[in-house]
């Protein structure tokens, strides 16, 4: 058969990126062909690598499942593309399915390399996928308890899910903290309440830092309560993060904890894997007020200006959804 044609987007140099044709060959036996349908933008690390932010020493832990190229350019980049099998298995054939894919018209992976999509999930709220799956594993690596008081700093996409998604435990308050006031229209539709930072509740049981900024950490140091726990969900590429360790940090006894995606949290790992833990993602996407964390889309060609866009400056986006 004829070699089938893609698009997808590069990074060509840091700053700039571009949509550039691949010709694809037919799928060997254990792959599927996937038609893509839509993909997001997780802004955050995607920012950060396409203005060119990857530290060196992170060039390898950082690459994406199925990236081509390396950092810092050109490179192929992103993990949250959502389509449906037009070539594959029985059991995969026609089936909607999530792939840790970047952004990309058509390709081909591996069977195993896709998630099947419940059907009662919509495709185009699967995009939120990927960063539903780092709000879950940073709520493992916090471990919050009936009744805890959670702050989460930062309203942006992950912010937004890990706070959605720690209001679903029994008698839980969470709060979403964020210097954006606009980002408290969002809060009614997640079911938690919103502050800005200085009027935010201190005492937290748990703070979830997911601002990306090294003022939002600082921000979770005063509201967290003595002894608890600040799982640090924000990735600051090579920016320097300083912190005021020395007032009531030590005799607070706090715990500042790193969360990762790439790796299960060590209170899960014995009895899950990532595949589990996707399945659990995509399976919580069925409540539809998670729709109104998706607040913009646009056409895939439009990528390049809509990144470049993004990168300078989010103002109020939250996920940026590419239809194809």
């Amino acid at each position: 058969m004829a070699p089938l044609e893609a698009r997808a987007f590069w990074i060509a140099e840091p700053g700039r990126g571009e949509i550039r044709g691949e010709t694809l060959q037919e799928p060997a036996e254990g792959e599927v062909l996937v038609e893509t349908l839509y993909s997001g933008i997780s802004r955050g690390t995607e920012a950060l690598v396409f203005n060119g932010r990857v530290p060196h020493s992170e060039w390898t832990r950082m690459r994406a499942p199925f990236q081509a190229g390396d950092f810092p350019a050109p490179v192929k980049y992103g993990y949250a593309t959502v389509g449906r099998v037009a070539r594959g298995p029985d059991g995969l054939a026609g089936r909607a399915v999530f792939v840790l894919h970047p952004h990309q018209t058509r390709f081909i992976v591996p069977a195993d390399g896709v998630h099947p999509i419940p059907e009662e999930v919509p495709p185009s709220r699967a995009v939120l996928a990927a960063n539903l799956e780092t709000a879950i594993n940073g709520l493992w690596d916090g471990r919050p308890h009936v009744g805890d008081r959670i702050a989460v700093i930062g309203a942006g996409t992950v912010g937004c899910l890990a706070a959605w998604a720690a209001s679903r435990i029994i008698g839980c308050e969470v709060e979403l903290v964020d210097v954006n006031p606009r980002r408290a229209d969002i809060a009614p539709a997640l079911g938690v309440c919103f502050a800005e930072p200085a009027a935010a509740a201190r005492e937290a049981d748990l703070v979830i830092h997911a601002s990306g900024a090294a003022s939002g950490l600082t921000l979770a140091l005063d509201l967290a309560a003595v002894e608890a726990t600040i799982v640090e969900l924000s990735w600051y590429g090579g920016q320097d993060v300083p912190l005021p360790l020395g007032g009531p940090f030590h005799a607070k006894r706090l715990t500042i904890a790193s969360s990762q995606v790439g790796r299960v949290a060590t209170s899960q790992r014995a009895r899950w894997d990532t595949r589990r833990r996707m399945q659990l993602a995509l399976h919580l996407l069925r409540d539809p007020s998670l729709d109104a964390l998706i607040t913009g889309e646009s056409d895939f060609e439009t990528l390049p200006d809509v990144m470049a866009t993004l990168a300078r400056g989010p103002g109020d986006t939250l996920c940026h959804r590419l239809r194809y």
